[in-house]
């Protein structure tokens, strides 16, 4: 039991549910159970949003599909819309807020890859990381040097049966 919930459970108060943890919904909770369903209109919003690189945009429409569901699969919005703000931070010159969220919202998404909901989750953690280690070797002084070709583009398929298999 995290020290925060043992001292809930001492006041009487129930834990906090899994999706405001600071770290990846436990397998157990079948994160990839969702995967397989087409992208909601919302979804598809913001993911058009973050790949034009309006990426406060990205993170309203993100924002609210992520307040809205009730289920594990809002930390799958939660992930694409912390990397989206890693890159606002990025474009912002901002780098301690573009290593925060971009390593958050890697680690997020890892329980949703290779795909879920048409996103090529997997890709996008790659993508993420790679801006991240030139996030983390530019330093501060050298963000403007950074090859915006490194910003993240979603890649979105088709969703099929096979992406709810926690094999795949």
């Amino acid at each position: 039991m995290e020290i925060g919930d043992r001292m809930k459970s001492e006041r009487g108060m129930a834990p906090a549910p899994y999706y405001n943890r600071r770290v990846p919904p436990d397998p157990g909770l079948h994160p990839r159970a969702r995967c397989h369903e087409a992208p909601s209109e919302g979804l598809l919003r913001g993911v058009d949003q973050f790949n034009r690189r309006e990426y406060f945009a990205a993170h309203e429409t993100l924002e609210e599909l992520w307040n809205a569901e009730p289920d594990v699969c809002r930390v799958l919005y939660k992930g694409i819309l912390q990397i989206g703000v890693g890159c606002y931070h990025l474009l912002r010159g901002n780098q301690r807020g573009a290593l925060l969220k971009l390593r958050s919202g890697s680690e997020y998404l890892t329980s949703f890859t290779p795909r879920c909901m048409g996103i090529e989750v997997g890709r996008l953690i790659t993508d993420a990381r790679a801006l991240l280690n030139a996030v983390e070797a530019a330093g501060p002084d050298g963000l403007a040097n950074i090859d915006r070709a490194l910003l993240p583009v979603i890649q979105l398929t088709t969703p099929s049966a096979k992406d709810t298999s926690e094999e795949d």
